[in-house]
């Protein structure tokens, strides 16, 4: 199975094909069962007859969001439905402050010094009893080398990272865009950065774009000291950048060829060079932007047979690195949109009682 629905976004539904699907998702996550059209009749908003959600019901298994069971003539979401749902529609909440004490009383346990053996047996324990799930925490494990890497728009000023890893995972990650970043240079950051990216580490490629930088910057330099001491161009004193550019003479250029097209490479430099650092400034804010990473079913290998899901988030030691990860196993209808903050939080706890034993 593919990772994801790559040929859907949520523009491709109308607001009948989304509530539809939602109501479908929602039901099955709380019943496991398939949902028919008669049934979907009375549970929407919308007034549509049976014949008609029918109709879009068959659109959504077109596209690979829906099946239907051979035992029924009800639809349940196929597993790239459910990586949609989780993506594009589900509503994540917070905890409660209730919910967040229930889970600090269990993890933190008596004030007495623990190890971080014991810690983590209690966050998994406790993560078990909540979600009816198994709690797992899987040991320290390098960067994932990635295959793919795509930035979504979600908001004016956030944006969903989506990094498909060569091992098929998928970690989705919230990160907050500068004020002003166009829609074109995230299109164009998914695009680049994806062949940039194929086979390295977050941090690995962020290295390699600083290394093509540092390369671009000095042919720029180079360019412009020779217009400069040739007297074609000269640069004005503005300390709040970089300064400009001034080519006095444009029209005698025409003469020099090689001048020209010193002034056209010039040119590309700069272009290249701005593009650049918004490529960095989002890969910068992909590697620390907050994230639970979720597999379902076949997107983990390990659970392929089983039609489990997977919620984990990491943890951190006393210098913020990544030293493991906790979460929930259960099936594939799991509560995400409770699960979810749940792992987040626990994960963030966790990494505060091994940061600071003493708190």
């Amino acid at each position: 199975m593919s990772i994801g629905v790559p040929s859907v976004s949520l523009s491709d539904l109308d607001q009948r094909s989304r509530e539809i699907f939602r109501s479908i998702v929602e039901t099955y996550l709380t019943t496991g069962e398939p949902v028919g059209s008669r049934n979907l009749s009375r549970m929407l908003s919308l007034q549509l007859s049976p014949a008609s959600i029918r109709n879009v019901m068959s659109d959504l298994e077109h596209l690979g969001l829906l099946y239907a069971p051979h035992t029924s003539a009800g639809r349940l979401p196929t597993e790239g439905g459910l990586r949609f749902f989780v993506d594009a529609l589900l509503e994540v909440g917070d905890l409660t402050k209730e919910e967040r004490q229930a889970i600090d009383v269990q993890v933190k346990g008596a004030k007495v010094p623990r190890t971080t053996e014991q810690i983590l047996t209690e966050a998994s324990q406790m993560l078990s009893g909540l979600s009816s799930g198994a709690g797992v925490v899987l040991a320290h494990k390098q960067d994932a080398r990635l295959r793919h890497v795509e930035f979504v728009r979600i908001e004016p000023l956030k944006a969903l990272v989506v990094l498909v890893a060569e091992d098929g995972s998928v970690e989705n990650r919230i990160i907050d865009l500068p004020p002003g970043l166009p829609n074109s240079a995230l299109v164009e950051a998914s695009n680049f950065l994806t062949n940039l990216i194929r086979g390295r580490t977050l941090a690995e490629a962020r290295v390699e774009l600083e290394r093509q930088q540092k390369e671009r910057q000095a042919e720029l330099d180079r360019l412009t000291a020779k217009l400069v001491e040739a007297g074609v161009a000269t640069w004005t004193n503005n300390a709040a950048d970089a300064g400009t550019l001034i080519v006095r003479g444009r029209s005698n250029l025409l003469a020099d060829l090689e001048a020209a097209d010193d002034l056209e490479r010039i040119r590309l430099l700069f272009d290249d060079l701005e593009s650049k650092r918004d490529l960095i400034q989002l890969l910068g804010l992909a590697e620390q932007g907050e994230g639970v990473r979720i597999f379902i079913g076949s997107e983990n290998n390990l659970f392929s047979l089983s039609g489990s899901s997977l919620i984990v988030s990491p943890y951190r030691d006393a210098e913020q690195r990544i030293v493991g990860v906790l979460g929930v196993i259960g099936p594939t209808r799991l509560n995400y949109a409770r699960i979810i903050p749940m792992v987040d939080y626990t994960a963030k706890l966790v990494s505060r009682m091994i940061g600071n034993p003493k708190s």
